[in-house]
């Protein structure tokens, strides 16, 4: 017999339980950048690759970084701003979205006031009791 056979398993029948890290894609920020290319071009040539291995680099970032330094001075090196860009406030936008809100907070009051004005007038119909009219408080 075979001690395959009896209790132990083939090397392959084995799952694989190592964990494999995912990959995260590096961000180098301005500053970073602009130091390394500094470096980079005041080291002689046998000393920039052991730079870049020390550094975990490879010469296109150097090409690519040098490129954008080039191209927009610093500015290709700054980093750059992220999400929605924010929205300028119109002052005129403003103060009719307010109006607007004040107008329908009033039509809300007026339309309550006529409410309760109706039921008045329903009430003392009700009980007999006269109101006066408006056009005599304008008369005298």
């Amino acid at each position: 017999m075979n001690t395959l056979e009896i209790g132990a398993q083939a090397p392959s029948a084995v799952a694989a339980t190592e964990v494999v890290e995912k990959a995260v894609r590096r961000q180098f920020s301005a500053q970073y950048r602009r130091e390394i290319l500094e470096t980079y071009e005041r080291l002689e040539r046998g000393e920039r690759g052991a730079l870049l291995r020390r550094e975990g680099l490879y010469s296109s970032h150097i090409d690519a970084w040098r490129k954008q330094r080039e191209a927009g001075v610093l500015a290709a090196l700054q980093p750059k701003q992220r999400g929605r860009k924010a929205k300028r406030r119109d002052p005129i936008a403003l103060e009719n979205a307010e109006l607007k809100r004040r107008m329908l907070r009033l039509e809300r009051r007026l339309k309550q006031a006529e409410t309760i004005i109706e039921i008045q007038k329903k009430v003392s119909e009700a009980l007999g009791i006269p109101l006066d009219s408006p056009e005599s408080d304008e008369n005298s």
